[in-house]
């Protein structure tokens, strides 16, 4: 069983990501951010179970769907929040926004807009890793559709022949985009093609954080022995559209009623934890009130921060003097 400092870090985490999201939400469909957002919403306890088991060292790489694992993977809140706002004071200094938050100096090598763009970066830098003898690992998260990517394959062949420290994440939330990820993938489970490999490959529970921190687990101790890579297939559900504003014409409202019902991650939490007396309710709630002045801080941070200004448009295309050291 874990401890109780692990048990405030799932349910802070968790509930974080949650708070951050709908504030996210509520601002998108009031056009008052740019561009397209995904919301990760329900599936916060597979970013969370994951990155339970990392340090700031450890790399990752994530996706469109990607602020859960920013926040997770330690970010800060206020420079996300303003990023997503189009901010000087955000992480990419505004010209990045929902789809490209990074972090480096706590291992989030960015969010990434293209599908499937990921595989390669974080397999390089496991590479990279290597070549230095450390026992950094790093991990990539992917959705069931971008399975069916060519760099997935790729990416995952490379890994398995050179035994790189690089774990696969799938994000299995039944959704590629408007299209039900079995009509357009040959498997059932995106973990069985990890046996093409060579590798393993593994399924849990993603609606279950301590299912997902115990399966992550494993797989990232195999990776920093040197055993190589391994695919972790969490089995979720998309709550929300593919974008906020998606009208959601393929499928109905009471199937993602019924399912976020049965399995909303936070809720299981909650349950778990106060049915087996491991947490109090007084406890949650100092967490739900210390998230919430967090989020509301970062709000404030992101309305007060100034837009770049024109002249700044080109900046940080080329790194000085076009050469890097």
């Amino acid at each position: 069983m874990v401890n109780k400092e692990l048990l405030e870090n799932f349910y802070t985490t968790m509930v974080k990501i949650r708070a951050f999201e709908k504030r996210i939400e509520e601002f998108s469909l009031k056009a008052e951010v740019p561009g397209f957002v995904h919301l990760y919403i329900g599936e916060e306890a597979i970013a969370t179970g994951v990155m339970a088991n990392l340090t700031h060292k450890d790399y990752i790489q994530s996706t469109h769907r990607g602020h859960g694992h920013c926040i997770a993977k330690g970010a800060q809140t206020d420079r996300m929040m303003a990023e997503i706002f189009g901010k000087k004071t955000g992480y990419c200094k505004g010209k990045g926004g929902s789809m490209h938050i990074a972090d480096f100096s706590v291992g989030m090598l960015g969010a990434n807009g293209i599908v499937g763009g990921g595989y390669t970066l974080a397999t390089g830098a496991a590479l990279a890793e290597k070549l230095k003898g450390t026992d950094t690992v790093s991990l990539v998260f992917f959705g069931d559709g971008a399975s069916n990517r060519g760099t997935f394959h790729e990416a995952m062949n490379m890994a398995a022949a050179w035994k790189l420290p690089v774990v696969f994440v799938c994000e299995n939330n039944e959704w590629a985009s408007t299209t039900p990820y079995l009509t357009t993938t040959s498997v059932k489970d995106i973990s069985d093609r990890a046996v093409g490999y060579g590798v393993p490959g593994v399924i849990c529970d993603g609606n279950d954080v301590f299912a997902v921190y115990e399966t992550a687990k494993e797989a990232i101790e195999r990776a920093r022995k040197g055993e190589g890579p391994s695919i972790v297939e969490c089995k979720t559900y998309r709550i929300k559209g593919h974008f906020v504003g998606d009208p959601e014409k393929y499928r109905t409202k009471e199937e993602v009623q019924k399912r976020f019902t049965e399995n909303d991650p936070i809720k299981r939490f909650e349950e778990k934890v106060l049915t087996e007396g491991l947490m109090t309710e007084k406890e949650l709630e100092a967490i739900r009130e210390a998230v919430e002045v967090e989020i509301e801080a970062a709000v404030a941070f992101a309305h007060e921060s100034p837009y770049p200004d024109a002249s700044e448009l080109y900046d940080d295309l080329y790194v000085d003097g076009g050469i890097v050291e």
